[in-house]
């Protein structure tokens, strides 16, 4: 068979050209056999063997990655109205790139949309709705997704749901949100499973079910979906307090957090350090904290600061400490701002310095700690006027938000 190919190939047969490329054996070798023979089909015009040029190309698979000659082989197969070629083509033009064009990539899904690629359909009602290069419009996106969602996409039905959950550009309509996350978590979407989890979760459209919340979260979590394992962790931590909910909460924390879910890590932190679902470890606890606090979770920040300022689980190392005191302070945790401000006013692993000292009590007190104040007045005996005076131009004196809670994500 391949002998009878390889002859008609070299003769000149684009369709036995087409199928030699696709024989690669997945080597680099391979790979150069099968670009040989899908370009001599390609400059025939055969619409694959173009197709396929563009998919080794975009992709770098057994050859250097060449988005211009991926663009340069869609293209072709596109304009000869092929579909895929289409989609891919258009997927290169969104992407944020050096070739990112807007208006290309929607021109593109609109070729293919107008043959039903769902896919394409999708795409462009989420260019109308964020506003990509162009005004946002939701009836438009909505329009879009509603013919995908109609030729069953799962992920333009959970779009339409997002909308109409949202309440964002038109009133909340929660049946009908509700509608369109049925018809995606039945075929599995795992969005859907966890928006129709927050649905339950916060009440919105439907009476709050903390156990239908954590049923629908725990469909999307079991896919790996982040978000679903970390509310998941939050509502067994919330539920009636015993072992198997400890653990439960546990579990899903660390799934959250091998993914790199900065709340999630810190909880897990948390769960270390208190012996909550896991043997305490605070070495466990300081590894947590510290993948939260490198990923800007003020709370993580804080507690890794209190452990270099302790040498808890950790070599005192005063510098770290004051290093991540002041990025927790820097998000409003008053507490950081407390410590920072207590290591100034009186020298505790860092030079006195009133100043300072008198900057980070005073945002502290306008955070609400409360027992900066005692402390504040101190440093004010000690100050100048005129240090008073360059104090305060520092310190906004407005009310400071607050810094978030650990809210579902």
């Amino acid at each position: 068979m391949i002998m009878k190919l390889r002859l008609e190939a070299v003769a000149g047969d684009a369709e036995a050209q087409y199928q030699l490329g696709l024989q690669s054996d997945g080597t680099a070798d391979g790979a150069q056999t099968s670009v040989h023979w899908f370009l001599k089909a390609s400059e025939q015009g055969h619409v694959l063997a173009q197709f396929n040029l563009g998919l080794i190309y975009a992709s770098g698979q057994g050859v250097k990655q060449d988005i211009e000659r991926a663009i340069f082989w869609y293209k072709k197969a596109a304009e000869q109205g092929y579909v895929r070629a289409q989609f891919n083509l258009a997927l290169l033009f969104n992407s944020p790139s050096a070739h990112q064009n807007i208006m290309q990539a929607l021109a593109w899904y609109i070729k293919a949309a107008e043959q039903n690629h769902r896919g394409a359909q999708n795409n462009i009602g989420l260019i109308y709705i964020t506003g990509q290069g162009l005004p946002r419009d939701h009836r438009k996106a909505i329009s879009w997704f509603e013919k995908a969602a109609n030729l069953g996409d799962a992920a333009a039905q959970n779009n339409l749901g997002m909308i109409y959950s949202s309440g964002k550009d038109m009133p909340a309509d929660y049946p009908r949100a509700i509608s369109w996350y049925g018809k995606a978590a039945e075929q599995g979407y795992a969005g859907a499973h966890y928006n129709l989890g927050m649905l339950f979760d916060a009440g919105h459209g439907v009476a709050r079910d903390p156990r239908k919340a954590i049923q629908w979260y725990l469909n999307a979590a079991q896919q790996g979906h982040m978000k679903a394992q970390f509310n998941l962790g939050v509502l067994y931590e919330a539920a009636e307090k015993n072992v198997s909910n400890a653990q439960q909460a546990a579990h899903w924390y660390r799934k959250a957090g091998e993914q790199n879910h900065v709340g999630a890590c810190y909880k897990l932190g948390l769960c270390y350090d208190h012996g909550l679902g896991v043997v305490e470890n605070g070495s466990s606890a300081l590894e947590w904290y510290r993948k939260a606090a490198a990923g800007g979770h003020g709370h993580a920040q804080f507690q890794l600061a209190l452990r270099y300022d302790a040498g808890q689980d950790v070599e005192q190392n005063y510098a770290e400490a004051m290093a991540w005191y002041k990025k927790a302070g820097e998000q409003e945790n008053a507490r950081a701002q407390f410590n920072l401000g207590l290591m100034y006013a009186y020298g505790h692993g860092a030079d006195l310095n009133l100043n300072l000292a008198h900057n980070w009590l005073s945002l502290a007190l306008i955070n609400g700690m409360q027992k900066a104040s005692r402390h504040l007045h101190l440093v004010e005996l000690k100050m100048t006027p005129a240090q008073l005076e360059q104090s305060a131009k520092k310190v906004d004196k407005t009310p400071a938000k607050k810094e978030p809670g650990l809210t579902h994500a």
